[in-house]
């Protein structure tokens, strides 16, 4: 089925967001972009157990184990017993963890205001307001990208 102009352009412009955010993740080096999706996730809900991890990265528990594992490791992440039941565990980020993700952000903030001033003052302006408007209807999707 044939994609429509406006297909077109989401998808372009889905691209320039991954391409910015996987080059932030490579300037970082440490980090996998399925890390610090992981890391923006918790950053997001404060505290989650595996399973909720796993269901808004929509990868199984397994798979969110053994990348838990990987951040505790490297001190982004506090894995404990929950307080309110013994049974099940609760993650959240360290200090280091919200560094990472703080150093992530402002990677990917410095790259998208080069992109912004690089466009003319008007089209900037209209850009912003679309953004606005993308990020107000978007807020409600579950976290779906680092």
């Amino acid at each position: 089925m044939p994609r429509s102009a406006t297909d077109e352009e989401l998808i372009q412009a889905a691209r320039g967001f991954m391409r910015i955010s996987l080059s932030a993740a490579d300037r970082i080096g440490d980090l996998s972009v399925v890390q610090l999706r992981a890391l923006t996730v918790l950053h997001r809900r404060g505290r989650a157990n595996l399973g909720e991890l796993a269901g808004e990265m929509g990868v199984t528990v397994s798979t969110t184990s053994r990348l838990v594992d990987r951040l505790v490791g490297a001190g982004l992440v506090d894995r404990r017993i929950a307080e309110h039941t013994r049974r099940e565990i609760a993650l959240r980020l360290t200090r280091l963890g919200q560094s990472a993700l703080e150093r992530y952000d402002t990677l990917r903030l410095a790259e998208l205001h080069e992109r912004l001033d690089a466009m003319p003052e008007e089209q900037r302006e209209v850009a912003c307001a679309g953004l606005r408007a993308f990020g107000a209807a978007a807020a409600g999707a579950p976290e779906s990208a680092p």
